[in-house]
């Protein structure tokens, strides 16, 4: 995305969600951000959307922006890391926002990195420390910002 390369799975399907915690050597309970390709996506996936998270979706996304909501129950506790709030985001970044669009899924999508160790910014840092852990990466350049997205709770 325009923040960091990232990993992506299906947020529905547990399964899938599992094969990133392993990907990443991360500990189940941490939650995954779910990237959409239009606001109205969040009305599926979370509940009780207060006036200030409505207005801060429509003044920044598509955007660096992650929004913590109460999930609805479609939303697997795998990839809430068993909370009940769902983190979602709408990216700018046009090749993640082509593929979530071709999709028509929300896709959780945590840095492309060994839980721990620095996010990738370049598609070679992913090579070098996921290849042999992921099916496949999808070169977009350099990131444009180089951090992760700005959590708002």
């Amino acid at each position: 995305t325009e923040t960091v390369y990232g990993l992506g799975a299906n947020a529905l399907d547990e399964n899938a969600v599992s094969k990133i915690y392993e990907a990443k050597g991360s500990p189940s309970d941490n939650p995954l951000i779910v990237h959409i390709y239009d606001k109205k996506q969040v009305n599926d996936l979370a509940q009780d959307i207060n006036e200030n998270a409505q207005i801060i979706m429509d003044k920044f996304w598509p955007g660096p922006i992650t929004i913590i909501l109460k999930k609805k129950d479609i939303v697997p506790m795998r990839t809430s890391g068993g909370l009940d709030t769902v983190a979602i985001r709408m990216p700018s970044n046009p090749i993640a926002k082509a593929l979530l669009e071709e999709v028509k899924l929300p896709i959780a999508a945590p840095s492309a990195n060994i839980s721990g160790r620095p996010s990738p910014t370049r598609g070679k840092h992913v090579h070098k420390e996921m290849n042999n852990r992921v099916d496949g990466i999808i070169l977009g350049g350099d990131c444009t910002f180089g951090l992760e997205s700005t959590v708002l709770d």
